[in-house]
């Protein structure tokens, strides 16, 4: 290490690519799937698991909601997962709670996805988006996630 001050930084090491980045594309095969199976768009289901797991199947929440699409611990038994971590599972059992969810709300996609985050219960309590920071930003990023895999 110098110890003048006269010495300047010119090349500056970038950390090395973070190990925890994952495959974008890695699950298409399944999302197709359960796009096709629930009528479902494929590039929403991206987007959602864009945005609860970075397409992390091995994501946990604070909140306790597993896998790519997040999906919360009583809700698994109910969407007939054995494996939360199982990709072709999570993404089934999100896909058909989302499906569930837009028929809810007929077919409001924002409407759909505050109730995927914040629960149905909420939504409908406040006849709209909830008044919760984290839902009104995530509603806000699948919608812009949602958009760019549109425009692309």
């Amino acid at each position: 290490m110098p110890t003048s001050s006269n010495y300047q930084i010119y090349i500056r090491e970038r950390p090395a690519k973070s190990s925890n980045s994952y495959s974008t594309n890695k699950y298409d095969h399944y999302i197709t799937e359960a796009s096709k199976k629930h009528g479902v768009s494929f590039l929403l289901l991206k987007a959602i698991i864009n945005v609860e797991s970075d397409f992390n199947p091995k994501a946990v929440s604070k909140a306790g909601a597993l896998g790519l699409m997040q999906i919360m611990p009583e809700n698994i038994r109910r969407f007939s997962i054995r494996d939360p971590f199982n990709p072709g599972e999570n993404i089934m059992g999100g896909t058909y709670y989302l499906k569930k969810l837009l028929e809810r709300y007929n077919g409001k996609l924002p409407l759909a996805l505050a109730a995927y985050n914040a629960g149905p219960t909420m939504v409908d309590r406040y006849n709209g988006i909830p008044p919760i920071e984290e839902t009104q930003n995530y509603v806000k990023k699948v919608m812009k996630s949602y958009n760019i895999l549109i425009n692309k």
